[in-house]
């Protein structure tokens, strides 16, 4: 279910919407090297092969978790190749921020003789694990989780496509059961389409229904990682919520971390800290 185009894309409103820098930048063909940095499931690697489409480069991906220096220097011969035949090549790295300094070091005098177009894509804040000289020849572009109404789009979208999704199938959801699958989704696209096809394979006569993306949502957890942004970004929230004495906001982001698997010798050892560390003087009267 990648989009072919950018219309089809779901989400990134902020970006991708008519009169933004980077849809201007796509639609007239026009792309520079730059980092995609957001949590899981929000199209990194989907816009990185639209880009790649809309200037009709060759597309050379590649996971940092897997490649090494023998794989970049191979990129980049095939870069040259493609280059004197007068085509560009777009070189995409996921999960950047998992290659060391001297691995990113190595793509600095492509990029800078326009041998390769470099996209990187990384969870991680760039600005502490992607080395300056590499930033400063990048623009970094922030993705956000998707929110429930771009997700309920894309279910929907994935039922009734009959080329590339489930409409074949001829199959029925309610608007509860998308509902329940979304929220249990949690902001990533790749999760929601990944349930829904799994719910589809346990449908009943043609029907997906509650108690099936009930059962599947309770083996997945919220979007939590141990002492990464999202940790902090929650932790924060958290704090906020008892700074400012909103007991409902507070237990949100309690539960919150507490189901993405937050140790809860943390949570109590810090929260009541937080909560009392911002107490005012006593009241005289009291």
């Amino acid at each position: 279910m990648r989009p072919r185009n950018v219309d089809e894309f779901a989400g990134q409103r902020h970006l991708l919407a008519p009169g933004r820098a980077l849809r201007t930048a796509l639609d007239r063909g026009q792309i520079h090297s730059m980092i995609l940095w957001g949590p899981p499931g929000t199209g990194k690697t989907t816009l990185a092969r639209l880009f790649a489409s809309a200037i009709d480069a060759h597309f050379i991906p590649l996971s940092a978790v897997m490649a090494g220096a023998k794989d970049i220097r191979a990129a980049v011969e095939e870069a040259r190749r493609q280059r004197a035949a007068g085509r560009a090549t777009l070189l995409f790295l996921d999960e950047v921020h998992r290659f060391n300094k001297a691995q990113q070091d190595l793509f600095l005098p492509f990029v800078e003789d326009g041998t390769l177009v470099f996209i990187g894509a990384t969870t991680e804040n760039p600005s502490f694990e992607v080395v300056g000289a590499l930033l400063s020849r990048a623009r970094v572009y922030v993705l956000k989780p998707l929110s429930h109404e771009d997700l309920a789009t894309l279910v929907r979208r994935a039922l009734a496509d009959r080329e590339r999704g489930l409409g074949g199938r001829n199959l029925t959801i309610s608007d509860a059961a998308i509902d329940a699958l979304v929220a249990a989704a949690d902001g990533d696209a790749r999760r929601a389409l990944g349930l829904l096809e799994t719910a589809a394979d346990l449908a009943v006569d043609g029907v997906i229904g509650e108690q099936q993306i009930a059962e599947l949502a309770a083996g997945t957890r919220r979007r939590f990682d141990k002492g990464g942004d999202q940790f902090y970004d929650q932790i924060s929230a958290l704090h906020k919520a008892v700074r400012g004495s909103d007991p409902d906001a507070a237990l949100y982001w309690l539960a919150r971390m507490l189901d993405g698997g937050c140790d809860p010798s943390y949570l109590a050892a810090r929260t009541p800290a937080r909560g009392g560390g911002e107490r005012g003087p006593p009241d005289p009267a009291g």
